[in-house]
């Protein structure tokens, strides 16, 4: 990926509720945070988040598979955040772990060994939120077999 910007406008529509635009065309979609403050019309910005993080992992385990010419679709993924309060008694996003499965057996995806170990590091949303909030990922194939 070349170096860009990437550009999101948020318009606020009532209270707690923001339409969020991208630039470049994909659908808008609202965002709102869940009751007391908001009515939960939309994903939370944990939820958004969490969908970054797994979305990203996801494309990168496909993107590195697809590189050696393997097809492991279709892949899933669960991202767990975990929101508590840190010492000053602030809500935080303070873990999260993500749970990918890949659609197929491990007996049928040639170089997954070197893939587990290289995909995270090519994701670029995980790598930079890791930053700030400790990451687990966990990769499971399709009979359920724990890989990473």
């Amino acid at each position: 990926m070349s170096d860009q910007t990437v550009k999101v406008n948020l318009t606020q529509q009532e209270d707690y509720q923001f339409q969020v635009e991208f630039e470049g065309g994909p659908p808008a979609l609202l965002a709102d945070e869940p009751p007391p403050l908001g009515q939960s019309k939309g994903p939370s910005p944990v939820q958004l988040l969490a969908a970054a993080v797994g979305n990203c992992l996801s494309d990168s385990l496909l993107f590195a598979l697809r590189k050696f010419k393997q097809a492991p679709e279709p892949i899933t993924c669960e991202v767990l955040a975990e929101v508590g309060r840190n010492s000053e008694g602030r809500l935080r996003v303070l873990t999260m772990t993500a749970k990918l499965k890949l659609g197929v057996p491990a007996a049928q995806l040639a170089h997954l060994d070197r893939v587990l170990s290289q995909f995270e590091s090519y994701c670029t949303v995980t790598q930079s939120v890791g930053q700030g909030i400790p990451i687990m990922v966990h990769v499971r194939d399709a009979d359920d077999v724990m890989l990473k």
